[in-house]
């Protein structure tokens, strides 16, 4: 039974950032081998890896749709299917990754949310860990994608905006009856004391954060450089905090 963890809230928190600390965290604690999924329709965790994406899964269903297909004998659409499926999944010492991509349309991204979702479920007994960088707003939990969730980290920046995304997440999660058996709070990008006004918003809101991650020139700099945040220094100081929280998080379980 794989351990899964989810990372959502809205768009410019740092959501792929702290997704692959986290990663960062489970390789350097030997919590291998692990699987990450980027569900986010605009894909950059794989660059954030540091691992090459050739394919997707939106991408194969748009050619497996569009091509006048040639199943090899003996072998159902529905087989074939999932064998090119497994074209998307890019395997690295440890950490294999999954990316959803563009749906059939510009707009549409159900069918592969749906996909995704299966393709998942079949892969995740295969990892005792499984780390999931979910798009930006509430799209994923509306349509379903992300259930079945030991840890949901709902990431916030440093604003009252992103402070009331992250509260209604969490009743989105109530109202869909998600299964989800633990939410924690990260707020993202604090300098060096929270803000008077986003204490407030969260007192009113009822929302006490598990961690907060501060400005970090290193993952700033590691973006600019085209480093992956794997190779990112222990003293970073987004590292540290996360590593903090990861333990704490664990130790809970």
């Amino acid at each position: 039974m794989s351990f899964t963890i989810a990372v959502a809230g809205k768009g410019g928190t740092g959501k792929t950032s702290i997704t692959s600390l986290i990663i960062r965290y489970l390789k350097k604690n030997g919590q291998v081998p692990i699987l990450a999924v980027d569900a986010d329709a605009n894909a950059n965790l794989g660059d954030s890896l540091g691992l090459p994406v050739k394919q997707t899964v939106g991408r194969i269903l748009n050619e497996f749709q569009g091509e006048k297909l040639k199943i090899p004998q003996g072998m159902t659409k529905e087989a074939y299917l999932q064998y090119k499926l497994n074209e998307a999944i890019v395997e690295s010492p440890g950490l294999d990754l999954v990316t959803m991509g563009r749906g059939e349309g510009p707009e549409c991204y159900c069918y592969p949310n749906v996909v995704l979702r299966k393709l998942i479920d079949d892969l995740s007994g295969n990892y005792p860990y499984v780390v999931m960088d979910n798009e930006a707003g509430m799209e994923h939990l509306s349509r379903r994608t992300t259930q079945n969730i030991d840890e949901m980290l709902l990431i916030s920046d440093h604003s009252v905006k992103g402070v009331r995304t992250v509260a209604r997440i969490k009743e989105l999660v109530t109202e869909l009856r998600l299964n989800v058996k633990r939410q924690s709070v990260i707020v993202n990008f604090v300098p060096s004391e929270l803000n008077p006004n986003v204490i407030d918003e969260m007192n009113k809101l009822g929302i006490q954060p598990a961690a907060t991650v501060p400005m970090d020139e290193e993952v700033r700099n590691c973006d600019l450089e085209r480093r992956p945040l794997l190779d990112i220094s222990d003293t970073s100081k987004a590292v540290v905090a996360v590593n903090d929280l990861m333990t704490r998080l664990f130790q809970k379980n």
